[in-house]
């Protein structure tokens, strides 16, 4: 019996892939890209065989034998394990960590019966290839030029698609990939979305487009039997568009032909645990390795892309002007919290605004980005404060549930009767959270449709589309919401934004935060006014309360500039050698005791001195204690990209070699210090 050697990587910490035996005759071996059963340890766990030889170094008495081949699922390609090792070698971690995670789970089971049940299920529904879009509306001559652009790129041509709110970006993104589809013959289009909340609303208007064409979703809300039948369309070619969040970008799309990063400067594009990856930059790299286009859209795009677009490593293309006939940019105003003092959290200007649009019958919108009661209660005698046990934060009141609920682990408990250092009855809630203004509104307003969307209110599978389709239908006069109300939802009767409460981002330590609450306000300013309006109807308000009026990003905010709030804060970033100007990863450290996380990165900083790298001194992070374990983090600058990958390799491997208990993970390209 004639044997091959499978090099397999598997789902380990363990930098290498494994050796295994697999008996074949010659010209029927398995091939690179399918995935195997084997034995590791006491496990048997699926791999993803990355290599065929006819030798090993393994001794002969400790190589053992693979298991089975999954031979009835095609081989993934050469593009994708090159995607995945690029991955593994830029984020430095093994291969095994980035490419199994990177499938169905239903496909790293042990058994094959979910599997062959999708295939069986797959090969009977009818091919849907017919590309012809439906009802294409007639474009102004911005977006038709954006569209043609897009539509007509060759080869690897990256393109900041940079667009106001309501300018029609979706439109150009529809048109473009019509004649993607129409000149590809069985092409894919990769669209990519920030948030889960986004997908239901472009998926129905891509299926409206497109009734011809198989779409597949992927995103986490699907089940895992969902999952799997939607990548393995997409593996197989079946389906020509792909919508999903930032986890499609490791889809297997053999004939990928274009890709669209929608919202691509949303921070949710960052995996935060696990493999820390940016699905953005990924899909660059992606894009560059196919030669295919990539569009990356956004009414606030990110600093790193206008700075490539500013370099002209990117092709800008610009939308000025809302797309609806007569549809304008809101009015922004500033209204000082100074003069004139909130009642309940509100002015008197934005309430009275607020009865104006319920009396002419249009829809209101109120963003405050916290969720809950109140953040926080007190006691007014003794200065006891609702502190979680197990975090340095605060127990947030969720007065509905009658809870004290920690939103960063979880601990619940009960309201106190009494305050639990000097037993005073009278606890108070201090601050407001989206409960709370809720309250506060059916008081003043009891006749109104008030409703609140926000991470509490649609814990239910189902629940955010379904609220989100009843602001659609004109049944909601107030929308009271958080960060998930912001972006990409296209509300036809909203004519006034109240922001409240967004100061606090203007005195955070992180120097993101000013380009993260510009493009908040940004977008949420954007749901407002976005149909024509009518005879008689309001001018589209965004009402904006502040104790610092005078700032310069609010300033910005108001005469819409975004060039120039980019262009100075591209400047700030240079002389302070700030990214993009420089590059950065972040090594973190978790330990039962703060010491002891600082001391493993005091070692870590002096383990290796390399020319070119900074290491700054070991810090406790801001949120210094979550769950009983507490947190440091290190931070190593360089400006050059090379330089702190070469540094990286060699430092990693020195930190692996450090006996401790300390548990610790490294990011690069950080985007929350």
């Amino acid at each position: 019996m004639a044997y091959c050697i499978l090099n397999i990587a598997l789902d380990t910490p363990l930098t290498s892939c494994f050796d295994y035996r697999w008996p074949c005759a010659p010209g029927d071996e398995p091939r690179v890209g399918q995935l195997a059963l084997v034995s590791f340890g006491r496990r048997e766990v699926v791999g993803l065989i990355v290599a065929i030889k006819h030798d090993t170094e393994v001794p002969a008495d400790k190589l053992k034998d693979a298991l089975a081949v999954r031979s009835q699922l095609a081989p993934l390609s050469p593009q994708w394990i090159a995607l995945a090792a690029f991955a593994a070698d830029y984020y430095q971690r093994p291969l095994g960590e980035v490419a199994l995670p990177g499938l169905p789970k239903n496909l790293r089971v042990l058994t094959t019966v979910a599997l062959d049940r999708a295939l069986k299920k797959l090969a009977k529904s009818a091919p849907a290839h017919d590309h012809t879009p439906l009802d294409m509306p007639v474009l102004n001559d911005a977006q038709q030029q954006a569209a043609d652009a897009i539509g007509g790129a060759q080869g690897f041509t990256p393109i900041l698609l940079y667009g106001v709110t309501g300018s029609g970006k979706t439109e150009v993104y529809l048109q473009a990939c019509a004649q993607v589809l129409a000149r590809e013959e069985g092409g894919q289009i990769l669209i990519l979305v920030p948030e889960i909340n986004l997908t239901p609303q472009l998926e129905g208007n891509i299926r409206a487009r497109f009734p011809g064409v198989m779409l597949a979703t992927l995103h986490s809300s699907l089940s895992e039997g969902e999952r799997m039948l939607h990548w393995l369309a997409a593996h197989q070619g079946q389906a020509r568009i792909i919508l999903g969040t930032r986890l499609a970008i490791l889809a297997s799309l053999p004939n990928l032909k274009l890709i669209v990063i929608d919202e691509e400067h949303d921070p949710s594009y960052k995996q935060q645990e696990g493999l820390r990856y940016s699905a953005r930059d990924l899909a660059v790299w992606r894009a560059r390795q196919l030669k295919i286009p990539i569009v990356l859209g956004s009414a606030t795009p990110s600093l790193e892309s206008w700075h490539h677009a500013g370099s002209g490593r990117y092709r800008k293309l610009e939308l000025r002007e809302r797309a609806v006939k007569d549809a304008v940019l809101p009015r922004v105003k500033l209204l000082d919290m100074e003069r004139d003092k909130p009642v309940d959290g509100i002015t008197s200007y934005l309430m009275a605004a607020l009865r104006q649009r319920l009396e002419r019958g249009e829809q209101s919108l109120l963003f405050l980005n916290r969720r809950g009661y109140a953040p926080v209660i007190c006691c007014e005698s003794c200065g006891w404060i609702s502190n979680c046990t197990r975090c340095t934060s605060f127990m947030v009141l969720h007065k509905p549930e009658h809870r004290l609920r920690c939103h960063h682990c979880s601990l619940e408990l009960r309201i106190p009767r009494h305050c639990p250092t000097c037993g005073n009855v009278d606890l108070q809630p201090l601050g407001r959270g989206t409960q709370r203004v809720e309250e506060g509104l059916q008081q003043v307003f009891p006749d109104a449709r008030i409703l609140r969307i926000d991470a509490d209110s649609t814990r239910l599978k189902g629940s955010a589309q379904a609220a989100f389709d009843t602001v659609h239908r004109g049944e909601v006069d107030i929308l009271i919401g958080t960060q998930m109300v912001a972006k990409g939802h296209d509300f036809k009767k909203l004519t006034l934004v109240g922001i409240l409460n967004p100061d606090t981002a203007l005195f955070s330590q992180d120097y993101r935060a000013s380009e993260r609450l510009f493009a908040q306000l940004m977008q949420v300013a954007g749901r407002a006014g976005r149909a024509a309006r009518t005879e008689g109807g309001s001018v589209s308000e965004v009402l904006i309360q502040t104790r610092y009026a005078s700032h310069p990003l609010y300033t910005a905010v108001v005469n819409h500039d975004y060039d120039r709030f980019a262009t100075d804060l591209l400047d700030e970033r240079r002389q302070a050698a700030l990214p993009p100007y420089l590059y950065q990863a972040l090594l973190r450290a978790e330990a039962p005791e703060l010491e002891t996380a600082i001391g493993f990165l005091e070692s870590a900083r002096d383990a290796l001195v390399f020319d070119g790298i900074t290491l700054n001194d070991p810090i406790p992070m801001t949120m210094t204690r979550v769950h009983n374990v507490d947190r440091a983090q290190l931070l190593v600058e360089s400006p050059s990209r090379p330089a702190l990958q070469a540094f990286l390799k060699e430092w990693l491997a020195l930190l692996r070699a450090m006996k401790s208990r300390v548990k610790w993970s490294l990011e690069v390209d950080p985007l929350d210090i």
